[in-house]
């Protein structure tokens, strides 16, 4: 569920995310949540959340998670799910990119300007220079709260191949070390003056993890892996056998559903993005929540699908508080819940680390491993 946290973490003031509880604060601004099957799982548990009681009989054991990674970057959050301890900063751009990277960028591309070069919402900056984007052909460059170098093009300026080739050469040629950037991300839309929009052809060019994650160590050892959405991307296709498109919550979790029908002895990995995108980013608490009442509608669906050789994770990569004056991610516990069918649910407690949930995958299909976290499969399948 990505950006739904659970309370500030400790470090919050190093990011000046005081405050932040994306599901705590979110449920006060809108009177309250009413998340049936949420709070029959026990997500009432882990916090005190307006609308959500406690449970004495939880269907799912229930936690929360502290991020040792640096940062509250989606790349660092699923990295340090997938297994990994991220010691270093990602390269962020809150004042727009350097006059040297705009520099490169135009040598290296063959570009003749830029336009934008800030942080900006993907929507208002395309309503902001999509008419000067027109008039002079220049891309619309610009940064989000994530480490990313986002490149906006309409498809009649430029053609979607050729914006594909600018983000490679972005990526392979522009932002070099010592630079870190996560993602460098084509934004085609299409349209007319007051009428622009966004395409479905968006594609991510991502840093590749910097070590093994457990995607890759079910692969070498014959486990299928499955990404559906925004996890393809996240670890730059690497560790991961089939690869699943998804848009948008409701395509996810009919993916979900799909895959699970399909899919023998398999980790499938899925990311549901509008809670994120269209919701936390945006300050709408009251669309935040409706996308998690749709979500908690479709929950019985999914436990459902598995039997009790299964295991459901239910988690988060980082806080999006739709309540704070921020549109950034926020320094968050995420919530950890674990179904398994037929299996009284139990407190999990803090984890230390998002990687636990890398070590209970490895100890779920019964492969070694020296990934970072502490698994905590004995316990749910006791």
């Amino acid at each position: 569920m990505d950006g739904v946290g659970a309370g500030e973490l400790p470090d919050a003031y190093k990011y000046k995310d005081e405050g932040s509880n994306t599901l705590g604060n979110m449920a006060k601004a809108v009177g309250g949540l009413t998340l049936k099957n949420l709070q029959k799982s026990g997500l009432g548990n882990i916090i005190d959340i307006q609308g959500v009681a406690k449970t004495d009989q939880p269907l799912a054991s229930f936690g929360k998670m502290n991020e040792v990674s640096k940062g509250k970057d989606s790349t660092t959050g699923h990295w340090e799910i997938g297994g990994l301890k991220i010691d270093f900063d990602f390269s962020y751009f809150p004042k727009g990119f350097s006059d040297e990277i705009i520099g490169r960028f135009l040598e290296e591309t063959g570009c003749l300007g830029v336009l934008g070069n800030k942080a900006a919402s993907g929507t208002e900056i395309i309503k902001e220079l999509g008419n000067e984007h027109l008039s002079t052909g220049f891309p619309i460059v610009y940064t989000s709260a994530d480490s990313v170098f986002q490149i906006a093009a309409h498809d009649e300026v430029i053609p979607l191949e050729r914006l594909y080739e600018i983000c490679k050469i972005t990526r392979e040629k522009v932002l070099v070390p010592p630079l870190k950037v996560g993602r460098v991300i084509a934004r085609p839309f299409v349209g007319t003056s007051g009428n622009y929009t966004r395409t479905v052809y968006r594609r991510d060019y991502s840093l590749a993890p910097p070590s093994d994650t457990i995607l890759d160590i079910l692969l070498a050892n014959e486990i299928n892996t499955v990404a559906i959405g925004k996890i393809n991307d996240l670890f730059n296709y690497r560790g991961i056998k089939t690869e699943v498109k998804s848009k948008t919550n409701s395509e996810g979790c009919a993916k979900i559903l799909e895959s699970a029908s399909k899919f023998k002895n398999s980790l499938i990995f899925a990311n549901l993005v509008d809670f994120d995108v269209y919701y936390g980013h945006r300050n709408d608490p009251v669309g935040f929540a409706k996308a998690l009442a749709e979500f908690d509608d479709y929950l019985p669906r999914i436990f459902d699908a598995v039997d009790e050789t299964d295991m459901i994770v239910i988690t988060a990569d980082h806080g999006n508080d739709p309540t704070t004056p921020s549109t950034d991610h926020s320094r968050e516990y995420v919530p950890l819940l674990v179904y398994r069918k037929g299996k009284a649910g139990i407190n999990l407690g803090v984890r230390s680390t998002f990687s636990d949930i890398a070590k209970t995958i490895g100890e779920f299909f019964n492969i070694s491993n020296k990934l970072n976290g502490k698994s905590f499969f004995k316990e749910v399948n006791s």
